[in-house]
């Protein structure tokens, strides 16, 4: 019987895992495979069905070219780069201030942005939409700057984590040598705070990268176009150029592939060495 139970562990242990990898691997192999097909071929072969010319890189010219995916590199990348510093700074920045100092309200500005985590970011969407209006800043790069600069209670909470394994006793020796609180800041706090600051800017970069929704809202000019919406060109009310539409896809997974496989280790370093004491 104990056999029989650590045979069938084992089954479902590794089952589990294979499922796991057939639904992130899969969809990733359909769009491979159709970014290498011709129109008639993806609308008459099935999703895994093998393209005939593997050297039928159209599809990516097309993507690339038509597409204008260039110009869509080069704003997410100033879009990204504003936004990944802005919440670095402010994350880090709320999270010395709720670790360090405690004061009156402290633990209820922490459920505030918790509360504000759960609250449906479309409902939301009108008020947000008048505000940026009345800013200025519609149409602009400002509006997708402005509103990821919002603060996110991920990265406060990953800086928080890793706060608490930073002594007080360095703050106490600063503070005796002369040093204000924007010094220790600065200099002893952000310093050690190195992979936390990764962390948040990979987490922050795959969800800015990955975000259609606001760029696709507040910038609808088409020289604004980011990399996720340069490809709705190939979608139009008489059909889509699905095929074309996986190229681009394919191409902007490469980005995000190569920082993952560099950086991964600091993902995992940062989220759980916070969690351990």
């Amino acid at each position: 019987m104990d056999n029989f139970k650590r045979i069938l562990g084992v089954i479902f242990k590794y089952g589990s895992l294979v499922l796991g990898v057939l639904v992130a691997v899969v969809p990733i192999i359909v769009v491979f495979f159709a970014s290498f097909k011709t129109g008639a071929e993806y609308t008459t072969t099935g999703p895994l069905t093998p393209p005939k010319d593997w050297m039928n890189f159209d599809n990516y010219v097309r993507a690339f070219t038509e597409g204008n995916m260039l110009k869509g590199f080069l704003n997410t990348a100033i879009i990204l780069a504003a936004a990944i510093i802005g919440s670095t700074l402010t994350g880090s920045m709320i999270a010395y201030v709720l670790n360090r100092f405690k004061f009156k309200g402290s633990a209820l500005l922490m459920g505030a942005f918790l509360l504000a985590t759960l609250i449906p970011a479309v409902t939301t969407q009108v008020a947000t939409f008048q505000i940026i209006s009345f800013l200025g800043v519609f149409n602009t790069r400002w509006a997708a700057i402005l509103l990821y600069l919002g603060t996110d209670i991920i990265a406060v909470y990953i800086f928080v984590q890793f706060m608490q394994n930073i002594s007080n006793s360095l703050d106490e020796s600063a503070m005796l040598d002369g040093a204000s609180y924007w010094d220790i800041y600065t200099r002893i706090i952000l310093p050690l705070l190195k992979p936390a600051i990764v962390t948040v800017i990979i987490i922050k970069g795959v969800n800015v990268y990955n975000d259609f929704y606001t760029p696709f809202l507040y910038m609808p000019k088409t020289s604004l176009h980011v990399i996720s919406t340069a490809l709705f060109k190939f979608k139009g009310p008489y059909g889509s150029e699905w095929e074309v539409i996986c190229a681009g896809v394919m191409i902007a997974i490469i980005p995000t592939l190569i920082a993952f496989v560099t950086l991964q280790k600091h993902i995992y370093n940062g989220i759980t060495s916070g969690s351990v004491k």
